[in-house]
């Protein structure tokens, strides 16, 4: 079931609270109710569009590929457009600030970082969808990344994984340094797999529009360890995830 047009728990926004609360209350009237679909998804999806809408105002212009590659990632009904356009509206028109939004998105899922981390390659993308991502988008994603409690690091790996230049370096997309060992090369690549896999992905509540996301990153992961591994002479089999 698609999260568009059916949307969970009218009290959802009442126990979410602060400004992720106050906007699924500004357009629960809007939105139809279905009580089977999972309040995570709901939650997820509503953190993704305020944050959306809120890097497109800190970049200042809103251009159409950046709203074609958001059309995308959710994969839209037309006849849900209207509905989706006005809580992107509202959310880029609220006067509180990205942080606090992202503060509240870092508390909702303090304890499950992968889909703190699910909500930043959904913002790589849209950012990236005109073809460049400015620096205010990357300020932005930096600082999102930083609430989320990300390292450095860690960071270095998303943007990696998303942007051209940076694939130069396969260390980077798979999170680690080049005197890191054989051993410890393949437990990271394959806690990668395992955690951007699209069966875990919908396992912790990410919407299935997103899971395209998921196979394009995995496939970058997948390409930067097959290049250290030839580069290292390692066996192919240490390439395969069990």
């Amino acid at each position: 079931m698609s999260i568009w047009g059916k949307i969970a728990g009218a009290g959802v926004g009442l126990a979410v609270g602060g400004p992720l609360g106050a906007l699924i209350g500004a357009v629960a009237g809007h939105l139809v109710v279905d009580r089977a679909l999972q309040d995570n998804e709901f939650i997820f999806t509503m953190a993704l569009i305020a944050l959306s809408a809120k890097m497109a105002k800190a970049d200042g212009e809103v251009t159409m590929e950046e709203v074609e590659a958001f059309e995308r990632v959710m994969r839209i009904p037309p006849e849900e457009a209207r509905n989706v356009q006005r809580v992107y509206t509202i959310a880029q028109q609220d006067v509180a600030g990205y942080e606090i939004y992202a503060r509240q998105v870092a508390r909702i899922y303090r304890d499950r970082p992968a889909i703190l981390e699910d909500v930043l390659d959904a913002l790589f993308y849209i950012a990236a969808a005109d073809g460049k991502v400015t620096p205010n988008e990357i300020t932005y994603l930096e600082t999102v990344a930083d609430i989320f409690g990300f390292t450095e690091l860690e960071f270095s790996r998303l943007k990696a994984s998303h942007l051209g230049p940076d694939k130069e370096c396969p260390y980077l997309i798979l999170g680690v340094t080049p005197e890191i060992t054989d051993a410890d090369l393949r437990k990271a690549y394959l806690r990668l797999v395992r955690e951007n896999h699209p069966d875990q992905m919908l396992s912790r509540g990410v919407p299935k529009e997103l899971v395209d996301i998921a196979n394009a990153k995995l496939s970058a992961i997948n390409v930067a360890y097959d290049r250290i591994r030839l580069e290292r002479g390692l066996v192919q089999d240490l390439a395969t995830a069990p």
